[in-house]
């Protein structure tokens, strides 16, 4: 096998990768013609403790709607291809994220808000609640909303886009079913 093994591979910090994310951007929205600028940001130390990434890039312009058509479908096809392309690695594709016009902050507030929703429902019936279909970056977000809350356990069923966290009482149901 010509590949090294991943022992042997330096693992360099986040700062290291934004001149490069940095410079691939500018190139993209150049040679694309795109009416977008863009912003990396440092999020607050609060922040990063809630499992907010550490760097946001920020979109901004005549284009960002864009990124945000079709849920973001193209925001997150270039964040995809751009930390593939700068050989982000595994381990830090949670702390750099793209954004546009807080489309992504405030897609994450309304799924931990539908997380709360959907929990209390399932404790209200004692029957299981599936979601939408959605990304693995949603699904996650769904997932890290209830983890504090024991009563509740979410699994993740299906597969590809068809893929949808489905929220359970952790225990057997507290009500009987007969009524």
């Amino acid at each position: 096998m010509d590949s090294q093994p991943a022992a042997q591979i330096p693992v360099q910090p986040p700062e290291s990768y934004l001149a490069l994310i940095d410079s691939l951007l500018t190139r993209i929205i150049q040679q694309g013609g795109f009416a977008l600028s863009f912003a990396i940001q440092h999020t607050s130390q609060a922040a990063a403790e809630d499992e907010s990434p550490e760097y946001v890039i920020d979109f901004r312009g005549a284009d960002a709607g864009l990124l945000l058509e079709r849920n973001g479908a193209l925001l997150d096809a270039l964040e995809h291809v751009v930390l593939k392309a700068v050989r982000l690695g595994e381990g830090h594709l949670s702390k750099i994220s793209f954004d546009c016009e807080d489309w992504r902050r405030l897609r994450v507030e309304e799924l931990r808000l539908t997380a709360q929703i959907a929990a209390e429902r399932v404790m209200e019936t004692g029957d299981p609640f599936a979601l939408s279909p959605m990304s693995a970056r949603e699904r996650r977000v769904i997932h890290l909303a209830l983890r504090d809350r024991p009563n509740f356990r979410t699994v993740s069923e299906g597969a590809g886009p068809e893929r949808r966290v489905v929220i359970q009482l952790a225990g057997p149901p507290t009500h009987p079913r007969g009524r």
